[in-house]
């Protein structure tokens, strides 16, 4: 780094640092200092190691010893006007570990088992959703916590988007990622967004909550997860919905879990976030999006037609949101019994709604008529979940679709939540209504049996 550069990078540093908040002239020129440590030490990293073995996470330990080592010559050097503690030193030193391997200031909030969602909104306005709340990030010293400058923001940007060639430019402002642990990505660039590029991070536990762990939460009854642990085991076509952040992927994950071990899973989703455990013949498959060029995208419908050809006992899509819903209704209908799916909705008489306005959206002339009794067909069970006031997701509604009257869908509401008048939000009741469609129910009773006799 030249002389010119040091002079530039100190300028916008101490520009950067009057815009995220206000400090002493030496508070000023000792972060400075420390940003300049930083910018050499990494000069000095990228010459010595490439951007592969820096993403390499089995090289980290021995690359953070030597990080450290060039930081301590750094600082041993005369030019310094400010003397820097161990407390500045191991400060720069999370500084370039964040920058370099990690996703910088917000990697902490990534590790962070207790936030499920981070925003970043612009550079000094960052929210986290932290049990069911957003609430905005502060630092140390309690100021709020920011980016550096745009440039550093857009580091991380790159960082997320690299492993997965996806491309984020003034072409393609608005992208869909995931990192490497499956959280769902989503990233507008400004000018696209007006007050600055904005990144918002939806986390998926490591270890996905079990159905057990949504009961400890209150998000259903134990009697409730057994009878959906039976729907599921019988082969019942479940679609979970419900609004925004309302839970509905770590529900189907939770509902995956009763499919049993040999069964041939194949799994279809925008951006693969399922976990499911303890499946052998599992398949996942994940769309992509197009090239620079426009080309190579595989869609959610592609995946669904492809999924038909490669001998499914059940498909679960991750989310319907288009066109695929006409051929995952078709899978339902045509022998793949069991299968599973989630979607946006406000309701579950809803979710049946959304549901032919996405089949309209497969381009195929369908009358209405034909689309309903499609559905009746298909669906068995829906399962609405809803985010309460104080943050936490329930289970608010289960019906089963029992057919059609007068081309009219004819619902059955097994469970329905009751609110309280006092402190506790409510429950979720039975509402004595007895299951119309016990076929599959009978089925899967009759083959427990003679397997109990087996054995």
């Amino acid at each position: 780094m030249n002389t010119e550069q040091l002079l530039k990078l100190r300028q916008k540093n101490n520009e950067d640092y009057n815009l995220i908040g206000d400090g002493t002239d030496q508070a000023k020129e000792v972060m400075t200092t420390k940003f300049e440590i930083v910018e050499k030490v990494r000069e000095k990293l990228l010459e010595k190691y490439s951007i592969q073995e820096i993403n390499n996470r089995k090289l980290f330990e021995s690359m953070k010893k030597v990080t450290w080592e060039i930081i301590e010559e750094e600082i041993a050097k005369d030019d310094l006007l400010y003397y820097l503690d161990s407390y500045e030193k191991a400060d720069i030193f999370e500084i370039l570990v964040q920058k370099m391997f990690g996703y910088g200031i917000i990697d902490p909030l990534i590790s962070d088992n207790s936030i499920t969602e981070i925003m970043v909104n612009e550079l000094d306005k960052i929210f986290v959703e932290k049990n069911g709340l957003i609430q905005r990030v502060f630092n140390k010293q309690g100021k709020p916590l920011a980016f550096n400058n745009k440039d550093e923001l857009f580091h991380v940007i790159e960082k997320i988007v690299a492993p997965i060639n996806r491309k984020v430019d003034e072409s393609n402002p608005i992208v869909d990622a995931r990192l490497p642990n499956g959280f769902r990505v989503n990233i507008v660039l400004n000018p696209i967004s007006l007050d600055g590029s904005v990144i918002t991070i939806r986390k998926f536990p490591e270890n996905p909550y079990t159905m057990n762990d949504l009961v400890k939460f209150n998000t259903l009854p134990n009697n409730v997860a057994h009878f959906l642990s039976v729907m599921v085991e019988a082969k019942y076509n479940i679609i979970v919905s419900g609004g925004t952040g309302t839970g509905k992927t770590t529900f189907l994950n939770a509902l995956s879990n009763y499919i049993k071990g040999n069964t041939r899973i194949i799994t279809i989703e925008d951006a693969a976030e399922l976990k499911l455990k303890g499946l052998n013949n599992l398949i996942r498959l994940e769309t992509r999006a197009p090239n620079i060029e426009g080309k190579g995208a595989i869609t959610m419908r592609d995946l669904v037609k492809s999924a038909l050809r490669m001998r499914p006992d059940r498909i679960i899509v991750g989310e319907v949101r288009g066109g695929e819903a006409l051929d995952m209704l078709q899978a339902m209908n045509t022998g793949h019994d069991g299968s599973l799916s989630t979607g946006h909705a406000n309701s579950a008489s809803d979710m049946l709604s959304r549901l032919e306005t996405m089949v309209l959206m497969a381009g195929v002339e369908l009358p209405l008529a034909s689309i309903r009794q499609q559905i009746a067909s298909a669906v068995d069970i829906l399962v609405h979940l809803s985010k309460m006031h104080d943050g936490s997701r329930r289970v608010v509604q289960i019906t089963e679709i029992t057919g059609l009257k007068d081309n009219e869908y004819v619902l059955n509401d097994l469970f329905k939540f009751e609110f309280n008048d006092s402190k506790s939000l409510g429950y979720l009741k039975h509402t004595n209504a007895t299951i119309h469609n016990t076929d599959k129910l009978m089925f899967y009773s009759s083959a427990k049996n003679n397997n109990k006799g087996d054995n």
